[in-house]
């Protein structure tokens, strides 16, 4: 694993705006290049077991609420083949038994690479702006793993988005990876839940377009959004929530990873340099 200090980023053609309006003005565009790749280059699977990528940011314990400027962040990203697709229940004890290294985050015998930035925030949140806050920590975070996965999961929307340019589709752009946004609920999208089975969809839509699915990961739990993002259609990032996902939890394996290897890189502190 790397651990990357404030490290910064090259610049990308689409970037990180320094301001609310800015980034308002580009999620405009970035929603016009979204549709015009997705239609020239859709992504899909390209074998049985692909490379998926997780990202994850942890932030201070006292950062509450939309959080300030300033607020110390830990941005974790994973690489993880899914090789328990198909196998029922991951044994997350198990997994974790894997490499340890002392003052680092554990690595799970079943990722093949992890990485940590630590940083602050450039921004509080705001609905609809949380590439403001999130996205530059997470782009260096995955800039820093020697693992390039296939397609990326995070915590954030896609398409499902007042400018049809979320987290998602920014962060996919940036580092040029396919990405799929998983999240409890859905930002603006309308629909019907689907029965608690696992396997279930039902779509949701903005002004009439299907923009994400709601996916039942785990029966008997509620629904979590596949969202689609860069690259990726509502139906290939149902897909990929579902194969990322086991039986036993709602969140896919990607993003629990980096979610872990965020909370645990925060609470080693001072320690982890």
């Amino acid at each position: 694993m790397r651990v990357s200090q404030n490290r910064a980023v090259p610049a990308e053609s689409w970037g990180w705006p320094d301001s609310d309006g800015e980034l308002v003005e580009l999620q405009g565009r970035l929603a016009a290049a979204a549709a015009s790749v997705l239609a020239a280059d859709p992504w899909l699977p390209s074998g049985e077991r692909p490379i998926l990528g997780g990202c994850f940011v942890a932030y201070a314990r006292a950062s509450t609420g939309p959080g300030k400027p300033g607020d110390r962040a830990w941005a974790a990203a994973i690489a993880w083949r899914g090789d328990v697709i198909g196998r029922g229940t991951r044994k997350t004890d198990q997994h974790l038994r894997g490499v340890v290294t002392p003052g680092r985050p554990r690595q799970a015998d079943d990722v093949l690479a992890q990485s940590i930035v630590v940083s602050v925030a450039p921004s509080s949140y705001l609905p609809g702006l949380l590439a403001r806050r999130e996205g530059a920590i997470l782009a260096s975070a995955l800039a820093t793993l020697v693992v390039r996965p296939e397609v990326l999961l995070l915590d954030a929307s896609g398409l499902d988005h007042p400018r049809g340019a979320g987290l998602a589709v920014h962060l996919g752009a940036v580092v040029d990876l396919p990405t799929v946004g998983v999240t409890r609920r859905p930002l603006l999208a309308v629909g019907g839940q689907p029965e608690l089975q696992r396997g279930s969809v039902a779509p949701l839509a903005v002004d009439g377009r299907c923009v994400a699915y709601w996916v039942c990961t785990r029966t008997g739990a509620r629904p979590i959004v596949a969202h689609a993002g860069w690259r990726t259609s509502p139906e290939t990032a149902a897909r990929i929530v579902l194969d990322a996902s086991t039986p036993a939890a709602r969140t896919p394996v990607p993003i629990q990873e980096a979610r872990r290897v965020a909370h645990e890189a925060r609470s080693l502190g001072p320690s982890l340099v």
